[in-house]
């Protein structure tokens, strides 16, 4: 595993654990030395785990439809910078580029684009591990409904093994790594759904 995609809002959310978990990102990829695959963004949740990366010396390549280019603000200090023709462009570049992927707290882009990623290693296009930061307890409510499909009988056991989460970064690069290595999904753990957000 070299480089890990990042799925992030441009927005910073209304909590300050979530900028602190995209720092946190960005010093867990540092430490791990491995590379950063980001939408391009020098706004939100985006912009704080590029800036940690390329301060800390990290390589950091950002993928942009130039459709984009006012409404997120392009990062202008990236290593590398892919100007792409769309959004389909974006994730089947990003998704080639990286080895993993890893989605912060984010909106309906955030969500599209980790879903995609699953879908895509159920479906066999890729055997890239997906994780998802779960800063607190942030995604327990998709894991909860990811749980209710299985029981449902709409996803297998194997597909629902395919989403790896953590609330910490580190924990959760070691389990991506994990997978990467020796091929087998590591055990989902499921979260607390928070009661105040």
């Amino acid at each position: 595993m070299k480089r890990v995609c990042v799925y992030a809002a441009s927005r910073s959310g209304a909590r300050p654990e979530f900028l602190v978990a995209a720092q946190e990102l960005g010093t867990a990829l540092v430490a791990s030395g491995l590379d950063l695959v980001y939408g391009g963004s020098r706004n939100g949740l985006m912009g704080a785990v590029a800036d940690v990366v390329l301060a800390g010396g990290g390589r950091v390549t950002g993928v942009m439809p130039s459709g984009l280019f006012a409404k997120e603000v392009v990062h202008e200090r990236l290593t590398e910078f892919l100007e792409v023709r769309d959004m389909h462009e974006r994730k089947a570049t990003m998704n080639r580029l990286a080895d993993a992927f890893i989605a912060l707290p984010g909106g309906v882009g955030t969500l599209e684009e980790v879903l995609e990623a699953v879908c895509w290693s159920q479906l066999g296009i890729h055997k890239k591990p997906v994780g998802l930061l779960s800063t607190q307890g942030y995604y327990a409510p998709l894991l909860q409904m990811l749980d209710h499909a299985l029981l449902s009988g709409f996803v297998t056991a194997e597909h629902r093994a395919l989403w790896l989460a953590d609330e910490d970064p580190h924990t959760l690069l070691a389990m991506l790594r994990r997978d990467t290595e020796d091929g087998e999904p590591s055990q989902p753990k499921l979260f607390r759904v928070p009661t105040v957000l």
